[in-house]
């Protein structure tokens, strides 16, 4: 295990008033569905890993979807404007499986396990109050955006302890600038999710690249109206009526290819929009399964959870949440992650 003094305090450091241990420390609220994924026909070009290969297309590799809302509390605010998380598990011949964790930012918040610590204790919420006009004017003309007014009843958020922290760390500020003004999407499967990390695929000619991966919606990207009050619980009412009667929703995965010059072990850096992007396959959803609380919620995704084909990078980020990710399944008596047979 990394630090496991490190993990324990950033796992702490997550923990809120209206969380519960006995849940996830983030996107603790989420809904599970099923489906099944295809490979495109030129995925095992760049990827040999067991659902990019011909095989896999013919009737598709079973998959379980968990989409959550990036709050750590155990109350519904789906209106709310927030992060949203896609996880899912990819099941592989001969009992394996691999997992690909993905949220709506396309950057982290922090490039290292001590400065996300660092973050994290910054950005706990804290009191928030709606800013007069004036301070918006003021925000505007540092050319800072302002912060958002609070929802009817919220009195308490991470908004002013994030800002605050990320006008102190350059690094901080995509991440942080984005998370403030994500809005929150009609449906979870109208917007796009990226895994943030770097990893290394090798390909059916034994080449290896460094690459990032994002599930990209057939249905398009859409978020609420902001000028509308914020609605609480109907996102998982919206995934069970969309995969209702048969119907199925869809999404494509898309990997970007690095190239030199770009930072592969630090996900607070985004790439450059022109990098490469192949079309890995598509994913299918089908059917919101009606165990929740003991299925989806003690499964245990972890973004380190790979197979052949599929290496992690040095982004120390992505190491540490290995053990960040069992130390909270183990605390909350989830499903142990499945690491037997796997990378790392």
């Amino acid at each position: 295990m990394e630090n496991k003094h490190l993990v324990k305090d950033i796992v702490h450091a997550l923990d809120i008033d209206g969380g519960s241990t006995e849940r996830r420390p983030v996107h603790t609220v989420g809904v599970g569905a099923t489906g099944f994924f295809k490979p495109s026909p030129m995925a095992q070009r760049f990827c040999v890993a067991e659902h990019f290969l011909p095989k896999a297309a013919k009737k598709g590799v079973r998959v379980d979807i968990r989409f959550s809302n990036g709050m750590g509390v155990v109350e519904e605010h789906d209106g709310w404007s927030d992060v949203r998380g896609m996880a899912v598990r990819f099941y592989l011949e001969n009992g394996q499986s691999t997992d690909l964790v993905s949220m709506t930012l396309p950057v982290f918040f922090a490039p290292t396990p001590e400065t996300f610590l660092d973050f994290a204790l910054n950005a706990r919420p804290k009191p928030c109050q709606r800013a007069t006009p004036w301070q918006k004017i003021k925000s505007y003309l540092q050319l800072q955006l302002p912060l958002p007014d609070p929802y009817p009843g919220q009195t308490e958020r991470p908004n002013e302890g994030a800002i605050a922290f990320a006008s102190k760390h350059v690094w901080a500020q995509p991440a942080v600038i984005d998370a403030s003004s994500i809005g929150a999407p009609v449906s979870y499967v109208r917007a796009t999710y990226h895994a943030v990390h770097t990893f290394i695929v090798t390909g059916k000619d034994g080449q290896r690249r460094w690459v990032r991966f994002s599930w990209a919606p057939i249905a398009g990207v859409l978020n609420t109206d902001p000028k509308k009050p914020p609605e609480d619980r109907y996102l998982k009412k919206d995934l069970e009526k969309r995969l209702s009667h048969g119907r199925t929703e869809r999404f494509s995965l898309m990997m970007q290819i690095g190239e030199a010059g770009d930072d592969f072990n630090d996900s607070t850096r985004q790439w450059p929009p022109h990098r490469t992007r192949v079309m890995m396959g598509t994913l299918t959803l089908n059917k919101v399964r009606e165990d929740q609380q003991e299925y989806f919620e003690k499964l245990s995704f972890n973004p380190w959870h790979l197979t052949d084909g599929i290496d992690p990078s040095d982004d120390p980020v992505l190491r540490i949440r290995k053990d960040v990710y069992a130390f909270s399944s183990n605390r909350r008596q989830g499903t142990p992650c499945p690491f037997s047979g796997t990378k790392g």
